[in-house]
């Protein structure tokens, strides 16, 4: 199944042979403080800067209902974000990792996002748009 919306990641997580606990990290784009003018006139056109993490959460795919509903909880911490990066887990035997086999996952996750190597997770705008981002 391709996934092109949130509605679709939702449904190809809740069609897994195992459970699924969905990993969320919340980024919020920011400039260098050495940035260069082009880098900031970039930013300033929403088409630069970096994605630093500001929080993660994770849930079960049944706790989820539209992507607005994720937005509006996420809204509700004061944090601001900008892109949300998502990645799945699967379960063993039918059942879901818990919330702390998902702890240091969540970590490695927020890591990797510091890193650059966003590859293997999908990124949503604060819109709930899926969104092709490109490194420079």
């Amino acid at each position: 199944m391709e996934i092109e919306s949130f509605g679709d990641l939702l449904k190809a997580a809740k069609m897994q042979h195992e459970a699924q606990r969905l990993l969320f990290v919340f980024t919020s784009a920011e400039l260098p403080d050495d940035a260069s003018t082009e880098q900031k006139e970039n930013f300033l056109s929403r088409e630069g800067g970096a994605l630093a993490p500001v929080m993660c959460v994770d849930k079960l795919p049944q706790e989820l209902g539209t992507f607005s509903d994720l937005a509006e909880e996420s809204r509700k911490t004061g944090m601001r974000w900008d892109i949300v990066f998502v990645a799945a887990m699967s379960g063993n035997a039918g059942i879901a990792p818990s919330s702390d086999e998902a702890e240091q996952p969540l970590m490695l996750m927020v890591e990797a996002i510091k890193n650059g190597n966003i590859a293997n997770f999908l990124p949503f705008n604060a819109d709930g748009d899926l969104v092709r981002l490109a490194a420079r």
